[in-house]
């Protein structure tokens, strides 16, 4: 599988693919790691995270393709649906996803999301907005709200 890492403004970042298709996107924080494969759509998907973190993106075009159960599958199809610079409630996410009642559910699905910001977990709040989990951190997660709020990445 091709990988490609490389140093970011919000943190270092290791881009995998597989089939022609970005498959996970693993925040690393400051560790470094030697991969390096420049494929056409690893530098793709690397060219539109910078436009993103510079406030130039909205709507990301790389090919994704995660990996899930149906239910994650159906959780993450919705995610892609919140607006840029929106978000959903755990709750609602849930009775988007055909599950009114599977909050936590939901939340589990969005702790696994193999592309996180490609596919935005972090525009899903609790009730009430606060912030809840994110495998970011949630450092990482308002940093990504402040940055859709303004068109700014705050400093970390």
């Amino acid at each position: 599988m091709p990988r490609l890492f490389f140093a970011s403004p919000l943190c270092n970042i290791l881009l995998t693919e597989q089939n022609g298709a970005l498959t996970s996107v693993e925040f690393c924080g400051k560790q470094e790691l030697p991969f390096d494969d420049n494929t056409p759509l690893l530098m793709r998907a690397k060219e539109e995270l910078l436009r993103y973190f510079n406030g130039e993106l909205t709507r990301f075009t790389t090919p994704v393709m995660p990996c899930g159960s149906p239910f994650m599958l159906r959780v993450w199809a919705e995610l892609v649906h919140i607006p840029y610079g929106k978000t959903f409630t755990y709750r609602r996410l849930a009775e988007c996803a055909g599950s009114p009642k599977g909050c936590r559910a939901a939340g589990q699905a969005c702790n696994r999301n193999p592309l996180p910001i490609f596919i935005p977990c972090h525009r899903v709040v609790g009730s009430g907005g606060s912030l809840t989990g994110y495998a970011g951190g949630l450092d990482i997660k308002s940093r990504l709200l402040a940055l859709e709020q303004t068109g700014h990445l705050p400093p970390a």
